[in-house]
């Protein structure tokens, strides 16, 4: 269902998805923003701009919102400065933990579902294999979909998550992630895929991403909007700024750090609101409006 009538542009960053550049392992925060400023510059320059990121897209996304001129609102889905700089200095660990390949598009999905890194199957059979790519082509796993029919749509309907929590960034909890899917040995020897990205290796640029966003966050002068998992992601000075009305918060519960992924139709409903509110959309329809938690 149409909840507003606007246009909608999804960008894949720098060494993301198909976006390729002659310096993809450059994914500093300033790098980032600016690609995010020139894209919009040059595609949308006299279009009203809402801009909306998650974890370190929604960081990038305030950091980029100085250089937009004609940026009219700003939201940031689950990510906090205070807790995703505590949780840093357990991102090595997590990563060593996580598969370095799979055999398989649906071994890849099923892994993010039962990891728990994404709660909603559906969701996970449109954004897992735009993360992984092909070890053989190099191409996105989602150039091999058409050709892998039976394989990417036998996954479970339903697998149910191994782990209560999933966030990559913003949680601190030790937690054992489940040892990798047995490969296949029919399909290793046709088909591997590895992550589209080696996140290992952008380790020097973690701390560029999230040192002073809250600040930032609560500096950008157009109205804002920051979704979150649950209010215990809030650091102290987001707290202070939720409280003075500065920005309209949101909490979503039931659902982990891809909270976009997890519960599409609330987030949704959540930004339809918020452009309406403010006047940067009309309704299409009479979707379910949703009320700020401030």
């Amino acid at each position: 269902m149409s909840m507003v009538l606007c246009r909608v542009m999804a960008i894949d960053l720098r060494g993301h998805g198909d976006t390729y550049t002659t310096d993809d392992e450059d994914l500093s925060a300033d790098t980032l923003a600016s690609d995010v400023a020139a894209i919009i510059d040059a595609v949308a320059s006299d279009t009203p701009i809402v801009l909306v990121g998650h974890s370190m897209g929604g960081a990038v996304a305030v950091k980029a919102a100085p250089l937009i001129p004609n940026l009219y609102g700003l939201g940031v889905i689950d990510v906090v400065e205070g807790t995703a700089m505590d949780a840093l200095t357990s991102m090595q660990s997590f990563l060593r933990s996580r598969p370095s390949s799979f055999s398989t598009i649906s071994q890849a999905i099923e892994w993010c579902v039962r990891s728990g890194q994404i709660r909603n199957i559906q969701s996970a059979k449109v954004s897992v294999p735009g993360q992984i790519k092909n070890i053989e082509t190099s191409k996105l796993a989602t150039h091999d979909i058409d050709s892998l029919p039976t394989q990417y749509n036998t996954c479970e309907s339903n697998p149910e998550p191994v782990l209560p929590r999933d966030d990559i960034i913003q949680e601190e909890e030790s937690f054992s992630m489940p040892p990798p899917p047995p490969a296949s040995s029919a399909n290793s020897v046709n088909r591997k895929y590895v992550w589209r990205i080696d996140l290992a290796k952008t380790e020097q640029h973690w701390f560029g991403w999230f040192k002073g966003l809250s600040t930032a966050f609560l500096n950008v002068p157009v109205p804002k909007m920051l979704l979150l998992a649950g209010v215990d992601r809030l650091d102290r000075e987001l707290t202070v700024g939720q409280m003075q009305g500065k920005f309209q918060m949101q909490v979503l519960p039931a659902c982990g750090h891809a909270v976009h992924e997890d519960v599409p139709d609330k987030v949704a409903e959540a930004i339809a609101t918020f452009m309406v509110r403010h006047k940067f959309a009309e309704p299409a329809s009479d979707f379910p409006r949703t009320f700020p938690a401030c």
